[in-house]
């Protein structure tokens, strides 16, 4: 049996993908969190995605896992929806922390493929309809192939949108091509919810037929990404042109800083920081930004403050 949930089907708008605050790798930045949660409902956000690759998920110790699904859904009180990233390579865990998501009243989970042996298409087909018939929430579907080695493709996309507990993709493969493929296969399931990873991509998504986005930068301003949203839900092109160069900005300021596979993560967590909002402590194995890639962080945040 299914929990009663209160997600619109397609759920729609910005997703703020949060960044799980940390003061070291055991344990939770607990007024940061509370803050950043503040923040981002403040700001207008559609729901709020937890435990995924902003939120570190693959670094952090299960238990500290199990608390943050915890304290998220007390703290967010039912004033958005909440979605919980149930991604592991152990099927066991995923529906563990599945069960926690639905008993601390989470609103769906997500699951992106286990990443360690590769898989073709029949077996995620497998795999997935074994999690769905397996949990009590609603499931969406998360492609990363940047980081699992695995495309869940648009025709799995669509076989698997016909499990009754199926309801969604997440999809950060920055791939515009497989993107709009899903989309156009789609067409005759509107309740289907297509939401984009990459913040640069998520207005024209929208544009073409996309529900909206998973953005990281809506952690630090969230009234941009959803203003940049709504644009382009009405299709207000001018506005989505200036918008969508702010978000651009904050891309090519924060995000691509130092010669770092994390630097996106790095930049986020020590922009935050920089705001006020929570600790920049990064989970093992990765690590902080040091000083002088702070220095560069607080002049960009200086910078991109003149212009929202």
């Amino acid at each position: 049996m299914i929990n009663k949930t209160f997600l619109p089907k397609p759920l729609k708008g910005i997703i703020t993908p949060m960044v799980t605050p940390l003061l070291d790798n055991n344990t939770l930045d607990i007024v940061g969190l509370e803050r950043l949660i503040n923040h981002v409902i403040s700001g207008g956000v559609h729901g709020l995605f937890i435990l995924g690759t902003t939120g570190e998920s693959t670094s952090l110790p299960y238990a500290l896992r199990d608390e943050l699904v915890r304290r998220t859904c007390a703290m967010v009180d039912r004033k958005i929806p909440v979605l919980v990233g149930i991604t592991d390579t152990a099927p066991s865990e995923s529906l563990r922390l599945a069960e926690i998501a639905a008993n601390e009243g989470a609103d769906a989970v997500v699951a992106a493929p286990p990443y360690y042996f590769s898989m073709g298409q029949p077996e995620l087909i497998e795999y997935y309809e074994y999690l769905a018939d397996s949990i009590n929430l609603p499931l969406y579907l998360y492609n990363m192939p940047s980081h699992t080695k695995i495309v869940i493709e648009p025709n799995t996309v669509h076989s698997l949108s016909k499990h009754r507990n199926i309801i969604g993709l997440k999809d950060s493969s920055a791939n515009n091509v497989y993107l709009n493929s899903v989309i156009n296969m789609m067409k005759d399931r509107p309740d289907f919810s297509l939401l984009v990873g990459p913040e640069e991509l998520m207005a024209e998504t929208v544009l073409l037929g996309g529900h909206g986005g998973v953005n990281g930068g809506a952690n630090m301003f969230p009234s941009l990404y959803v203003q940049l949203y709504e644009a382009a839900f009405t299709g207000d092109l001018e506005k989505v042109k200036l918008l969508h160069s702010k978000v651009m900005t904050i891309s090519s300021k924060l995000y691509k800083v130092g010669n770092f596979g994390s630097s996106y993560l790095k930049g986020l967590k020590a922009a935050l920081s920089v705001l006020g909002i929570c600790s920049d402590f990064i989970a093992s194995p990765l690590s902080s930004f040091k000083i002088e890639e702070k220095e560069k962080i607080k002049k960009a945040i200086d910078d991109i403050q003149q212009i929202l």
